[in-house]
This record gives structure tokens, C-alpha cells and sequence, in this order.
């Protein structure tokens, strides 16, 4: 009895240290302190977002919400007894140099910088990073990279909800995926089937790892679309020809990562037309990554 009384005591004891050390891989609390943002966890993933709602950009006549291609983020995941880290930096043109600079002497790895739009002004560019350590201390660096620029970081209140002005579920329902509207902007997250990796850590698709379509309304009954296809080389030519056959451009083909494998692309698109046209073409991108590579 005095046998069985203590191992049930040690069992006692030993399931809330147990649920400690399984929280603990992540610790939001000092990620949230060293940002100044708190963020949302989700399928051990800790992402910030921190939208440049202090840019006024404009593709032509179609003014850009921040939800629709102007949103910073850095996600972090649980790595051992440290993590990884990965974000989309969106910079104005005089900020790149020094944020690049100051990334570097942080031990932050800068793994891109190119641009998603064409045409826009101001012209913006985004810089993509990764890192792999103490999640703190990468959150730090990540934030002083931050301090040179105007980013917004401070929680915001809350906001009334903003109208979209189109028909969101008709173009949901032609593509054949659910979304989620969020400041005037519908938001369509569509994940790759396979594990994508970085440093040897699973990234999910909240890491930047699914295929992204963003929907706003524009002028005259339309709507524009911008976002991007995560593909394999396999699939990078064969959605290219069926954005172009439906009419929308490829405004950027590059690389997000360094150390990911498999190795992947993200094509990064522009349309403004009809809703039912421009999900339309984008359901076809999207058929076009499920077609086997045709026989020569």
C-alpha cells in the first residue's frame, strides 16, 4: 500500500510538470514581451501580425488594404529547447538598407527580397527572414530590425467590421475552399499535402506555407486579387499558363526560403475584374497544381 500510495503520489506530481514542460518548448510570453505584440497561437505555431496600416500604396485606381498585400509577419515554432523562426518584413524602399543591416548583426537570417506587386506607389518590397535559437532573443533582434522602420507594433483597439463589397461566398464556392474575411478583405489559405521543412522542423501553413489568395473590393463592381502559389518545380509552368490563358499576371517567381525542402516556389499574382472571372482564373492555378506533368 505505502508502495502503490507513493507511485501515485509521483504520477500526481508528475502530470502538471509534465504539462509545463510540453508548454514550454514556446515561450509566448517572452516572444510577446520582446515584439510588444501579442500574437496567436495555433497548432504550436506563435504568429504575430503586424499590418503596415500606416502605408497608403495603390496599384493604379485600386487603393491596397493592409490585409490584402501589406501584412508583416513572424511566426515561431518550437524547435528542441529552442525554436524557429520565419517572417515577411513589407518595407518601404528607404528602409530595406538599414533593417538589412541590422538583421545581419542580429544573428537574423535574411532568406529573400524582391518584390510581390508591380506598380505600385509607393513602391514597397518585402524581406523575408528566418533564424533558428532562442526564441527571445530572436524576437528581440527581430524587433530592433523593426525599430528602424515605421511598422505599427502597439495592440490596436478593436474595429468596427469592414464591408467587403462583393459576393465573398460565390468566390469561395468556385474555388472550392472556405476563407475568412478580416478588414475588408477575404482571405482564402489553401496548404500544401506534403511536409515542408526548414532547419529539420515541420512548417506548417500558417508559416507561410500555403497557397494565399486575398480578395478586395475595386472600382467600378470589381475586385482585385493578389496572393501566392506555393508550388514545385513541376507545377511552376503549368500554373503560369493557366494564369495567363485566364488573365491574370505573374508579377513575381522566387524563392521565400533557404534551408526548406522540399524546394519550393511562390508565383505571386495581380488581377482586377469581375469577381466570377477572377476566381475563376485562380480556381484554374489551383487545377493546374493537381494535373500530373503532361507526356512530351
Amino acid at each position: 500500500m505505502k508502495i502503490l500510495a507513493f507511485g501515485l503520489a509521483t504520477i500526481i506530481f508528475a502530470i502538471p510538470f509534465a504539462a509545463h514542460s510540453a508548454g514550454s518548448a514556446l515561450d509566448t510570453m517572452a516572444i510577446e514581451k520582446a515584439i510588444g505584440k501579442a500574437g496567436e497561437l495555433k497548432d504550436g505555431v506563435y504568429k504575430i501580425s503586424l499590418p503596415r496600416t500606416d502605408l497608403s500604396v495603390s496599384v493604379k485606381d485600386v487603393k491596397i488594404k493592409p490585409g490584402l498585400a501589406l501584412g508583416s509577419w513572424v511566426a515561431f515554432k518550437g524547435a528542441g529547447n529552442q525554436a524557429v523562426v520565419d517572417g515577411d518584413l513589407v518595407l518601404t524602399e528607404d528602409e530595406v538598407a538599414p533593417v538589412f543591416q541590422k538583421l545581419r548583426k542580429e544573428g537574423i537570417e535574411v532568406t529573400a527580397l524582391h518584390n510581390h506587386l508591380i506598380g505600385e506607389t509607393p513602391r514597397v518590397m518585402f524581406l523575408h527572414i528566418a533564424g533558428k535559437g532562442d526564441a527571445a532573443g530572436l524576437a528581440s533582434g527581430i524587433k530592433n530590425a523593426l525599430s528602424l522602420t515605421k511598422t505599427p507594433i502597439e495592440a490596436s483597439g478593436k474595429t468596427a467590421p469592414e464591408e467587403v463589397g462583393f459576393n465573398t461566398d460565390k468566390i469561395q464556392e468556385t474555388l472550392g475552399h472556405k476563407g475568412q474575411v478580416k478588414g475588408g478583405v477575404l482571405q482564402v489559405s489553401i496548404p500544401r499535402s506534403e511536409h515542408i521543412k526548414m532547419e529539420g522542423v515541420t512548417l506548417p501553413p500558417s508559416m507561410g506555407m500555403a497557397t494565399a489568395l486575398n480578395f478586395q473590393a475595386a472600382d467600378d463592381g470589381k475586385v482585385a486579387a493578389t496572393g501566392d502559389f506555393v508550388l514545385t518545380r513541376d507545377e511552376v509552368d503549368r500554373v503560369t499558363k493557366a494564369l495567363a490563358e485566364n488573365g491574370i499576371a505573374v508579377t513575381a517567381l522566387h524563392n521565400h526560403l533557404v534551408h526548406g525542402t522540399p524546394d519550393l516556389y511562390f508565383m505571386h499574382f495581380w488581377a482586377n475584374d469581375s469577381a466570377d472571372k477572377v476566381a475563376k482564373g485562380l480556381k484554374a492555378g489551383l487545377d493546374a497544381m493537381k494535373k500530373e506533368k503532361e507526356s512530351p
